[in-house]
């Protein structure tokens, strides 16, 4: 069994017991994601900490979009709702790239294989990605390898 799964069960016992409502409805959530996920495709299957990380990065997204739209539509009390949910969620996330130190990371991928020109961008992508292993969003990789292509 994944270690981040057995983390995620054990932090909503604890929770439970601490009547922490909030970090009891998100633990849940992201629990009832990854079992789908396991239960998913022709055959059921453990899934890896990586792959419980995915599951947990989309978990948060979702988090972000709802409170978003209900943020949008004046309802505040649900925003917040979802915006502590996605706090929960967050911590289980590796530490996210800065600005900076993504920037730093494009440039230094895009001058290794010395690719220039927006025609190089699936290519930077293809290379960039990997190294950012979810530490950042692919939207921001994509618009910082946007930018330097189109800078340089």
């Amino acid at each position: 069994m994944s270690a981040l799964k057995d983390r995620l069960e054990a932090d909503l016992t604890n929770a439970m017991k601490a009547r922490e409502t909030v970090k009891v409805a998100a633990l849940r959530m992201a629990l009832a994601a990854v079992r789908n996920e396991e239960v998913s495709g022709k055959q059921a299957r453990e899934l890896t900490d990586d792959e419980v990380l995915a599951v947990i990065r989309r978990e948060v997204k979702k988090r972000r979009e709802a409170a978003e739209v209900y943020a949008s539509a004046g309802r505040t009390e649900l925003a917040d709702q979802e915006k502590a949910e996605e706090e929960v969620l967050s911590g289980y996330l590796p530490t996210q790239l800065s600005d900076e130190e993504l920037t730093a990371l494009v440039s230094q991928v895009l001058a290794e294989l010395g690719l220039s020109g927006m025609s190089a961008m699936g290519q930077a992508m293809k290379a960039v990605v990997p190294r950012v292993a979810g530490r950042a969003e692919g939207a921001r990789v994509a618009a910082e390898v946007r930018k330097q292509l189109s800078a340089g």
